[in-house]
């Protein structure tokens, strides 16, 4: 199981970060990404990481901006966000894959969501 956490209200400019714990198994051998979900907007792709951490890649939206890391002895995945955008509001979820994918459908694993609301 995955458990998102650490979402909230903050005003524009403002940081929050995302965790994404794993629980039942290890997830070492998995990729991690990150997807938002904003009101009336399809599931979109935020950033995922390698299970060796070695590998990144981040939608166009968030470089520069978001950075996505992982703890594998915590066995939990991070998404540090900076300089948030009213745009970026939207629930955040977690998922595990076995490969760096940008599609959704190819995770195994989703975490339940975690609400981000950026104010400006």
């Amino acid at each position: 199981q995955l458990q998102a956490s650490g979402g909230g209200l903050v005003q524009a400019g403002g940081s929050l970060r995302l965790s994404c714990a794993a629980s039942g198994r290890t997830f070492s051998s998995y990729a991690m990404g990150w997807f938002r979900q904003a009101p009336g907007k399809e599931r979109e792709f935020v950033a995922v990481i390698s299970w060796s951490g070695g590998v990144t890649y981040y939608a166009d939206s968030v470089k520069g901006r978001f950075t996505i890391s992982r703890d594998v002895a915590k066995n939990t995945a991070y998404l540090q966000m900076n300089s948030l955008k009213p745009e970026d509001t939207a629930v955040y979820f977690c998922a595990a894959g076995t490969g760096v994918y940008y599609s959704g459908s190819s995770y195994n694993y989703w975490g339940q969501g975690t609400q981000v609301t950026v104010s400006s």
